[in-house]
């Protein structure tokens, strides 16, 4: 049946003339005869426009009441299925890196966790979900090739300029704390890291910024953020400060080379000068050791002797007062031994004799001179005392 037939009226009921003109559709003929084509057992399935007809009639009679009115029933329906589509939009699932923060009328009501939850329906209730898991980034000085010299261009401890480019990795650490505290967080985050690091910046030479200082800075900078962002509460957790460039301005680059070249020369002259002064000051030092170990060494030896003289002269004056004679000759044999040992000359004692004495011809080679004996010990003051009977 076609769409445009005036004679099937819509869903709400015919044209106009109230229920007065609305007529009965026409009736197919019952019983067995023949079906078209497109019939409920022809091959070409049902015929769509009986179906729609059908559900007219049947939407008609549901809402189309005495007078075109919608019956109360069907009013109560629609209301119930709207409430519980409204009361079904509760429900919200939250993901295991985020935590919800439910508002109540746009008030803190609490936190909910990681999987399936119930809020109220909008618009008593609604959620933020906040992940407290992921790192975040801000960038201070521009990105990439965008600079930014305003937020860049720093003046250090000594009084120069450095354009510094770094970037801050923070996370959420209280979600309540974090929608609440601050109205733009990354704004803050921002403007906080800024100024701790032109505060910090400002408190160190530029030397060390460029070369080996660029740690201290970071964690000074991050530890001053830190405090400031619990100041205000802010639930924010600075995790690292990165500094990514530390140059001189463009301007500046071609005289800054200058003097750091002058410096690196100056400081290799110190250098060398400091080699040399190390190297003679350690040679001197090692000679005056070696004069003063020679010295102490010669004292220890003149008094080692004259102790060894002292005491034997001792010795000898103990043996004299025992045994004087005897130790008289004993002295003067030993020193006229140590004298004539150097000598050519033979002593002979004639007294008593009655022939002449021969004497062998290697009595008057010359001699070498004989290595000094040991010191025979003085016997004991008896032995002395029967010699000198």
């Amino acid at each position: 049946m076609p769409w445009n037939d005036n004679a099937n009226p819509g869903p709400w009921g015919a044209p106009s003339g109230g229920d007065g003109d609305r007529k009965d559709p026409p009736k197919r003929p019952q019983g067995g005869g023949p079906r078209g084509p497109r019939g409920p057992g022809g091959p070409g399935g049902p015929d769509l426009n009986e179906v729609f007809e059908r559900l007219q009639h049947r939407l008609g009679d549901m809402f189309g009441g005495p007078g075109g009115n919608i019956k109360p029933g069907a009013l109560v329906a629609i209301g119930a299925g709207a409430v519980g589509l409204w009361a079904l939009s509760g429900f919200y699932i939250i993901q295991p890196s985020e935590r919800g923060v439910v508002l109540t009328f746009g008030a803190f009501s609490r936190i909910s966790g990681p999987g399936p939850n119930y809020r109220l329906p909008f618009p008593i209730e609604k959620v933020e979900k906040v992940s407290v898991t992921s790192l975040r980034r801000t960038d201070v000085g521009g990105q990439g090739e965008g600079d930014a010299p305003k937020e860049s261009q720093m003046l250090t401890g000594d009084e120069q300029i450095i354009d510094l480019d770094f970037s801050i990795t923070w996370r959420v650490a209280d979600p309540k704390a974090y929608l609440f505290a601050t109205r733009a967080p990354d704004d803050a985050v921002k403007a906080v890291a800024e100024s701790a690091m032109r505060e910090v910046v400002g408190k160190t030479p530029l030397q060390p910024i460029i070369s080996t200082g660029r740690g201290q800075v970071q964690l000074q900078t991050a530890d001053l953020m830190q405090r400031t962002l619990d100041s205000w509460k802010s639930g924010i957790t600075i995790v690292e400060v990165q500094i990514r460039s530390a140059n001189p301005p463009p301007e500046v680059v071609s005289a800054f080379r200058a003097v750091t070249n002058a410096e690196q020369d100056a400081a290799g002259a110190i250098n060398e000068a400091n080699t040399y002064r190390n190297r003679v000051i350690n040679e001197a030092k090692g000679d005056a050791s070696k004069v003063l170990q020679a010295s102490e060494g010669y004292r220890e030896q003149a008094v080692r002797d004259a102790q060894g003289e002292a005491a034997r002269f001792n010795q000898i004056h103990a043996e004299y007062r025992r045994a004087p004679g005897v130790t008289r000759d004993r002295l003067y044999i030993e020193s006229m031994e140590r004298i004539l040992a150097r000598s050519n000359k033979v002593v002979i004692d004639a007294k008593g004799a009655s022939a002449p004495i021969i004497l062998p011809p290697d009595v008057f080679r010359s001699r070498a001179v004989p290595t000094p004996q040991p010191q025979v010990e003085v016997g004991p003051p008896q032995a002395a005392g029967k010699a000198a009977q």
